[in-house]
């Protein structure tokens, strides 16, 4: 072999090392040490510090998966699928999860209640159809509190009746993402029958995963006749931002949704003014600032203020 040959492997392995993003890589280490720590050690210390740690550790975990479909780590983005191949949240099949995200990045149809799988509004006359109970319910999940608390059970059911539906309509793909979802799952079940954590704790901190990530999702986005101004920032630095991956400055990823997590903050830093004036000062200073205006009082109506749009 000649040394022009052994060289140029050298500088292409040495390219590929480079490519990798360490500090996403480096919190995947750290997440799943954290879990199974979680897991074994902190379950069997004390139960509810176990569940506290397991909660902090799926909610990561998402952010994380959140990152991965997104293009990260690698370059490959069959090994960064396998990265978050096991579905510690356990509710939703990575696969749904990454195609209707993608689909939600059509910043066009931000907030549309039928073509924006990740909308919490509706239309006004399927609103106006509901019983006075389901409305109530609706109400007190465009609170803070609520999100948080009847969300993710809000979310998850709405999500399952409409794969449901999809599968028993012919939609191969649902189905077939929902039986890749048994494989992703069993592992993670298994681990915990085998650790001192109780499934039935276990579901509660996956439960209490997806009320913490309903945090970032409650204001990420608003009725706004321009597609630009529908978009929040939130000038958080703090652990909640850790724990989201910097999504609260939630404009730059969507205008740059290649960057990685750790870029956002500098990105919105290097050009602060612009993005204000893109999205029509639709931002927040901190998530302090979000709990106080919000954690009682509902952020905008059920409704979509401006359906039907021209």
């Amino acid at each position: 072999m000649s040394y022009t040959s052994v060289s140029g492997r050298a500088s292409l392995g040495a390219a590929r090392m480079r490519d990798v993003e360490w500090p996403t890589l480096a919190l995947l280490i750290a997440v799943y040490a954290l879990w199974a720590a979680a897991t074994t050690w902190g379950a069997g210390l004390w139960l509810p510090l176990g569940i506290m740690l397991t909660t902090v550790a799926i909610a990561q975990h998402s952010s994380l998966t959140h990152e991965v479909l997104h293009g990260h780590p690698f370059g490959s983005q069959r090994t960064n699928e396998a990265t978050v191949w096991p579905c510690l949240g356990l509710f939703v099949p990575y696969a749904r999860f990454r195609d209707t995200h993608l689909a939600h990045h059509r910043d066009a149809l931000l907030t549309d209640p039928y073509d924006d799988p990740e909308s919490n509004y509706l239309d006004p006359v399927v609103w106006a159809r509901l019983p006075g109970a389901g409305r109530a319910v609706l109400r007190f999940n465009n609170t803070l509190l609520g999100r948080m608390t009847i969300g993710p059970a809000i979310g998850i059911i709405a999500f399952w009746r409409g794969d449901w539906r999809a599968i028993r309509a012919g939609d191969a793909a649902i189905r077939r993402n929902w039986l890749w979802q048994i494989a992703a799952i069993a592992p993670v079940l298994v681990w915990v029958w085998m650790s001192p954590m109780p499934l039935w704790a276990y579901g509660i901190a996956a439960y209490c995963a997806m009320s913490l990530l309903k945090i970032r999702t409650f204001l990420e986005h608003r009725a706004h006749d321009r597609a630009s101004g529908r978009t929040v920032v939130i000038e958080d630095r703090g652990p909640l931002a850790l724990l989201f991956l910097n999504n609260n400055y939630h404009l730059v990823h969507h205008m740059h949704p290649r960057a990685a997590w750790y870029r956002l903050p500098e990105l919105y830093a290097q050009d602060k003014a612009r993005y204000q004036r893109r999205n029509e000062g639709y931002v927040y200073t901190s998530y302090a600032q979000v709990f106080r205006r919000y954690f009682l009082r509902a952020k905008d109506t059920v409704a979509h203020p401006l359906w039907p749009r021209p």
